[in-house]
């Protein structure tokens, strides 16, 4: 029989969060407490955040099931007066994520950040208002979960081709295997975005 590592009775160590050189976008990596019984993750605790300078008060959940490998979902925002920021982090497999930044006048517009992120490890990226998310699942069966700070509103959907040339993404998938929705494969390129965001 294994010894624990840490239980629910101890105190909680702090989380690492990982600042990006993109600024805004960091990776959250939380503690796991593995014993005979399985493991014990906080997967989110405000506080913990808020000292880390992430101040999202999160609204909305929101899960996805993708049942192929290589099915990709983005690259969504939503316009000002509803942008939205984000917490990702995988509950089943594994994912390529990507975060592009859309702020007119900040130093990186336009370039992009990419994390692995799995159920395995826990972490979690935070992505800010201002940025385009999507992700490709790099195993079949892949549930992602995530947090909001504003509420679904359909008139400021949006979003930019996933596999834009003038981005450069380099995804883990074929572009001819890729699965897209209908209206994933319908968004616009990045070349002529007139952005609606701002530092």
């Amino acid at each position: 029989m294994s010894h624990p590592v840490g239980s629910e009775n101890q105190p909680m160590p702090p989380a690492v969060l990982e600042p990006h050189e993109i600024e805004g976008l960091a990776v959250f990596r939380p503690k796991k407490f593995v014993d005979a019984r399985g493991y014990f993750i906080e997967t989110y605790n405000a506080r913990a955040y808020a000292d880390a300078g992430v101040l999202a008060t999160f609204v909305q959940d929101n899960q996805s099931l993708s049942i192929d490998r290589g099915t990709v979902r983005g690259l969504h925002f939503q316009t000002p007066p509803e942008p939205q920021a984000k917490l990702i982090r995988v509950v089943q497999g594994r994912i390529f994520d990507v975060a592009v930044d859309l702020r007119r006048g900040s130093k990186t517009f336009g370039r992009w950040c990419a994390v692995t992120l799995t159920a395995e490890a826990g972490e979690q990226f935070f992505v800010p208002r201002g940025f385009a998310h999507g992700f490709c699942t790099l195993e079949p069966e892949t549930v992602v979960a995530y947090k909001v700070d504003g509420y679904y509103a359909p008139a400021c959907d949006s979003g930019l081709r996933w596999d834009d040339p003038d981005l450069g993404i380099p995804w883990p998938v074929d572009p001819a295997a890729a699965i897209v929705s209908d209206k994933d494969a319908k968004l616009g390129p990045f070349k002529g975005f007139d952005s609606p965001f701002s530092m």
